[in-house]
């Protein structure tokens, strides 16, 4: 089935989040991963904190705080490659099938967006390094509402501006609790499960799981 609309979150599903760790993996150290992995998940608790504290900072202040918890939680990494990281964070490698992939569903007639918890000029930076400026309709970005993922005010960005119904929009995300999220709001959901993680929030499942973007082409 075609949909009016493609929604895709942007970080780790667009944009690999440990490519940034990875360009300078020969500076870091030798734990470099489980720093990036560190760093990962601090930048989504916090958004989810304070979400609930009701407490916003941009996606960007939350994304150096993260990397300073990390750095001192793996005291083997060097910090004095915290510039590097933050440098290389705003042109993260995207994945090799993700330009084809955006490109057959335009093609196909289907409006292309990103809505993420970025700031504004870091998925602007992201979609410029990728090249990617040509085929993304809008790019929407919780900064206009203060808030992050999973609220239900974020997916209600594209539904107001494009004036849609949730069910015209197929919404694909790497992460299990953005598709829920997406899911309770009324999108079409793809999770596209790039490391085979398990399944969770049984009640909320996606319509689609798929291991990368490419099986979009086959599913339309």
């Amino acid at each position: 089935m075609a949909y009016s609309a493609y929604v895709f979150d942007a970080y780790g599903t667009l944009f690999d989040v440990h490519a940034a760790v990875r360009r300078h993996a020969g500076a870091v150290g030798p734990d470099g991963q489980l720093l990036s992995e560190i760093w990962r998940a601090k930048q989504l608790e916090y958004s989810w904190t304070r979400t609930l504290m009701g407490s916003y900072r941009d996606f960007w202040q939350l994304t150096e705080e993260a990397l300073d918890y990390a750095f001192r939680k793996v005291p083997t990494a060097d910090p004095a490659q915290r510039q590097n990281l933050l440098d290389a964070y705003w042109q993260l490698d995207c994945y090799p099938e993700v330009p084809a992939v955006l490109k057959a569903l335009k093609a196909a007639g289907g409006r292309i967006a990103i809505l993420s918890n970025g700031s504004p000029a870091m998925l602007e930076s992201a979609v410029r390094s990728a090249a990617l400026d040509l085929v993304v309709d809008e790019i929407f970005s919780v900064d206009a509402v203060r808030r992050f993922k999973t609220d239900p005010q974020v997916y209600d960005l594209v539904t107001t501006a494009w004036r849609l119904y949730p069910q015209a929009v197929s919404f694909q995300s790497s992460n299990r609790w953005d598709i829920a999220g997406a899911q309770k709001f009324g999108f079409r959901t793809v999770w596209i499960n790039r490391s085979s993680q398990p399944d969770e929030y049984r009640d909320h499942e996606p319509e689609l799981i798929l291991p990368s973007l490419e099986g979009m082409l086959s599913a339309m």
